[in-house]
């Protein structure tokens, strides 16, 4: 069975009158936790079209980057994006269940705030109402402010990206230790350690720039190191 076909059940329950809780409890282990994952994106991609009051083509291409989406699915995938959108629940009550779900799980909700990011910013427009509900949806997953201002750092083009930002470090820690935590992050980024988190294989592009931006931070910030 395709991930969509399992997805478009599940919240197909939603609109059929089953609770967000009832649907998320039955989404907590593998592998329907990665069912779970996408759901929350659709369902949050779709409540945060409204922050600034339109779906664009744009946003529709960065969807399908962050899952691969084969022609036999899209009617699926589009499905439940529509139903995500007409269900009377905010936004909140989905970053909630979420948070509950993925409570023990940094990486994952850091992974989830990630294709958000993506899919703002695909139409080039960083606009308020997309950074207020990015803000709020990150402090009811409790990610440090350091998280969100990282992951902004890296898609908001409103300056050039600090490196020390991008990797979640400050300038006075020693180039040994800055090394550590990239390394780290490295790690992190494989597709199978996002896999192992209950990211689907669908989604693991979104590692792919994630390592793209970590790297070139680090290689800028060991460039600067005096000889």
């Amino acid at each position: 069975m395709s991930i969509w076909t399992r997805i478009t059940d599940a919240v197909a329950a939603l609109a059929n009158g089953e609770s967000l809780s009832q649907v998320f409890d039955r989404l907590r282990t593998p592998p329907e936790k990665t069912v779970a994952f996408t759901i929350a994106v659709i369902a949050l991609s779709a409540k945060m079209a409204k922050a600034d009051g339109r779906v664009t083509r744009d946003e529709v291409m960065a969807f399908r980057e962050v899952f691969n989406i084969s022609p036999e699915d899209e009617a699926g995938a589009a499905r439940v994006f529509n139903l995500a959108r007409q269900d009377v629940a905010g936004f909140e009550d989905y970053a909630r269940r979420i948070r509950a779900m993925f409570r023990e799980d940094h990486g994952t909700l850091c992974d989830l705030m990630e294709g958000l990011f993506h899919i703002a910013m695909a139409d080039g427009t960083y606009h308020p109402g997309e950074d207020a509900f990015l803000l709020e949806v990150a402090e009811i997953f409790e990610l440090p402010e350091g998280s969100f201002r990282r992951l902004k750092s890296r898609f908001v083009p409103d300056a050039e990206p600090d490196p020390f930002d991008v990797l979640g470090v400050s300038a006075d820690m020693s180039l040994d230790d800055i090394r550590g935590v990239w390394r780290k992050l490295v790690r992190d980024s494989h597709p199978d350690v996002m896999i192992a988190r209950g990211v689907p294989e669908e989604a693991v592009k979104l590692s792919e720039k994630r390592l793209i931006a970590i790297n070139r931070a680090w290689e800028e910030i060991s460039a600067r190191e005096p000889a």
